[in-house]
Order: C-alpha cells, then sequence, then structure tokens
C-alpha cells in the first residue's frame, strides 16, 4: 500500500514483476508462495493467500484439480511478460507460457487477505482484501474467522 499519503494506483507495483523470472514456488500449508529473480537487486515474493488458476493453451487448472501442482511449478523459469490488476478482474500475471489469476469467490477465502507482494528494495508492499482496491466487488463477503 502507499506508505507516503499517495493514492492507490492499480498494476504499479505488481507491474513491478515484469521482466523477472520465477524461480520458486513453495506450497506452505494453506498459500503458496512465488519468488522471483531478474533484472534488479530486488527479489520480490507473491504469497498467495488464495491460490491462483493457472491458464495454459491446455485449458485452465483450478486449485485442488489433478495436476495443479504440475501446472503451477511448469511456470518455474517462465518470465513474467505482462500484469494487470482490475476492479472486479483480481490480479493477473502471464507469464512465458501461461497465466497466474488470482480471482476468488467468497468461498475461495480462507482468512482476511488474498496475496502479498513485497520484496523490493524501495520496500514498497501490498497486500490485497477483500472490499479493497481490486477485489472492491467483494466489499460485502464476510472474511472467514
Amino acid at each position: 500500500m502507499p506508505s507516503d499519503g499517495q493514492s492507490y494506483v492499480y498494476n504499479e507495483l505488481l507491474g513491478r514483476l515484469v521482466g523477472f523470472r520465477l524461480y520458486s514456488v513453495q506450497f506452505v500449508m494453506d498459500y503458496v508462495q512465488l519468488r522471483f529473480d531478474g533484472p534488479t537487486h530486488d527479489e520480490p515474493v507473491l504469497n498467495c493467500d488464495v491460490m491462483p488458476v493457472v491458464e495454459t493453451e491446455h485449458g485452465r487448472v483450478a486449485p485442488g484439480a489433478t495436476g495443479y501442482a504440475d501446472a503451477l511449478v511448469a511456470l518455474i523459469e517462465d518470465s513474467v511478460v505482462e500484469t494487470a490488476e482490475a476492479w472486479g478482474q483480481g490480479l493477473r500475471l502471464q507469464l512465458t507460457r501461461g497465466t497466474l489469476v488470482v480471482l476468488p469467490s467468497v468461498h475461495d477465502l480462507e482468512g482476511p487477505e488474498i496475496a502479498l507482494l513485497q520484496g523490493f528494495q524501495d520496500e514498497r508492499w501490498m497486500c490485497w482484501r477483500p472490499g479493497e482496491e481490486a477485489f472492491e466487488h467483494m466489499r460485502d463477503a464476510d472474511p472467514p474467522s
């Protein structure tokens, strides 16, 4: 979130991932951690408390589906070529061979956060929550307790 009083700009921080390579996918209990390296000394990490859907030329693979972990891990070494963040559309990271989409339904929520991006040297970070920014359409969602 902007810490200097500026208003939030969609895709500004997420867009900084363009040109970075996905080098690690770590499943940690009930979330997944995506680690990137790339053209700067930044070491961005995207924690997805809501598992992303994987879209490839062969179709969509949703969390819990057979082959989900394989589809996600197969994107390791791919570079981020485009990102998008929009109200009601969630987060999209287009990689070389697939796209990660974070757009949960109310039933997908496991806690009060959807995703967290951090690891930039300038200490900028963003935490996406239901009812805020790209997930404002979930404003009336009751977060799980």
